[in-house]
């Protein structure tokens, strides 16, 4: 089942991400995130009116999706930036496909225009998820994240959600 993020699910979407934080250059932060900073970030997207769901089956939460601002300009209220994160164990079983495609259909409904996944390198499942979902890759920046004693590249892959004429003159209102 997905549905929209609850603030009693920071813990456990806590849990998920600092696995990332700890383990991995997934993501270029450095120390473990508590509930409280989880909550905090859940409440940001709210505020914004940007989706963030999870997926959860007989009760537990395998995974989540959360679309922030691209940049700050107001020129870039059409475009975001999508993030998908699952259970260690739950990679490759359909929870990220099933979160994407449940995340850009909410984005189209907020007329977003476009959607940009940065994704640090290698990341094979990561790029297949998005390829699989109508990405293309634009960019690849070689050596921009320093983690885990070595340097990462970052590429970007992007979505253009909605034709240039339906879009409207506000996405998050």
């Amino acid at each position: 089942m997905i549905r929209t993020v609850l603030n009693s699910d920071a813990p456990i979407l806590a849990e998920i991400y600092n696995h990332y934080v700890q383990n991995t250059v997934i993501t270029f932060e450095q120390e473990p995130v508590s509930s409280l900073e989880m909550a905090k970030r859940i409440q940001d997207r709210q505020e914004e009116k940007l989706p963030w769901l999870v997926v959860e089956h007989q009760g537990v939460v395998f995974g989540y999706a959360y679309a922030t601002a691209w940049r700050a300009r107001e020129a870039y209220r059409h475009s975001v930036e999508s993030t998908v994160y699952l259970q260690k164990d739950s990679c490759g079983k359909g929870w990220g496909s099933l979160l994407l495609q449940s995340l850009l259909k909410e984005l189209r409904q907020k007329d977003v225009h476009a959607v940009m996944a940065g994704i640090a390198l290698p990341n094979d499942a990561s790029c297949s998820l998005h390829e699989t979902h109508g990405f293309t890759k634009v960019a690849h920046f070689s050596q921009v994240g320093r983690k885990h004693q070595r340097w990462v590249d970052v590429g970007y892959w992007q979505k253009i959600l909605l034709p240039s004429s339906t879009v409207k003159s506000s996405n998050r209102g």
